[in-house]
């Protein structure tokens, strides 16, 4: 089992004492649940980062919920967490949390689907990716580069998992979505310089799985919050347009999945439909399932408690694609 970042730390803090070196403290983060790994996206600090002063939380997502339910504020340690099955069936998915690009929200988004779709083979890395607003020279395409860079780095450590490096997915809630398509749809740009040799794999996921995701930047149904972390507070035409993931849809788009509660009353389920439009416009295979209930970011659950059919559908399209 590979030594955590937090017991890493420990050690490095450690020996440098040892040694008589000036220690620079960083917050300590929550022990990682049981049966998960962790390890950094990037060698080093992440990119862009001279300019950057905000300090790393992770904290509670909600007063009473589970001790492993915590949030990510100010990120400025992008990780993959990763859950292997007990019975894998070779294909891999990259889960990227939401959080109103305001916090990253892995517990519920991350751990939770993690252990759901683990238990259906596939083997899970948690995306933990910075934030727009925090001063990384990336400005708002930093989180894009950790999204590219962390499905390139799931290839390249295929074969360690046992996995095939093209059957490999992403699934993004809320502004995670809006991330998971940006990726989909913007895996040729080159959002940063290459700087080892799994940068020169692709970063285009087999298939996209989008939930209750942000799509749109302008209009009545733009989620304003995410719009307003991504791109400030008034920002240009170019960069709305840029930044709406129903204009960047093209033939190279892998086939998406979208699923939405019609009473979203925080995104509405115009921006899947929004989505579904463009998805259907350029040809690329899609699935878009409307439930009645289940308000914003249900995660695994409607609100009577039940289960949420979304997985079990989401498996049956990835599979018709060559995904599992």
């Amino acid at each position: 089992m590979p030594v955590n970042d937090v017991d890493r730390r420990t050690l490095i803090a450690g020996s440098a004492a040892a040694l008589g070196l000036a220690v620079v403290a960083r917050p300590a983060r929550a022990a990682i649940p049981e049966g998960f790994e962790r390890f950094a996206l990037w060698p080093g600090e992440a990119p862009g980062g001279e300019h950057v002063t905000v300090t790393e939380a992770e904290v509670p997502r909600s007063p009473n919920g589970p001790k492993t339910d915590t949030a990510f504020t100010h990120v400025t340690r992008p990780t993959l967490t990763v859950l292997r099955p007990q019975r894998p069936n070779g294909a891999a998915l990259l889960l990227i949390p939401g959080g109103g690009y305001r916090r990253v929200a892995i517990g519920h988004e991350g751990y939770a689907i993690a252990r759901r779709f683990a238990e259906a083979g596939f083997t899970c890395f948690i995306l933990l990716y910075r934030l727009p607003a925090d001063g990384w020279a990336a400005g708002h395409t930093a989180p894009l580069q950790d999204a590219q860079r962390g499905l390139r780095l799931i290839r390249q450590r295929a074969g360690g998992y046992g996995l095939d490096p093209e059957k490999t997915g992403v699934i993004g809630f809320s502004a995670g979505g809006h991330l998971a398509a940006w990726l989909a749809t913007h895996a040729h740009v080159e959002s940063y310089h290459a700087i080892d040799a799994a940068d020169a794999l692709s970063a285009r996921p087999k298939v996209a799985g989008l939930l209750y995701p942000v799509i749109l930047m302008e209009g009545a149904h733009v989620h304003r919050g995410s719009r307003e972390q991504l791109l400030g507070a008034a920002p240009s035409p170019e960069s709305l347009r840029a930044c709406a993931m129903d204009t960047g849809v093209t033939a190279a788009t892998p086939p998406t999945f979208l699923a939405h509660a019609l009473d979203d009353s925080v995104v509405p389920p115009e921006n899947s439909l929004a989505m579904l439009e463009s998805l259907r416009r350029a040809g690329i295979p899609a699935e878009c399932h409307l439930l009645e209930t289940g308000g914003h970011g249900f995660g695994l659950s409607l609100p009577d408690r039940t289960p949420s059919p979304w997985p079990e559908l989401f498996r049956g399209f990835a599979a018709r694609h060559g995904l599992a």
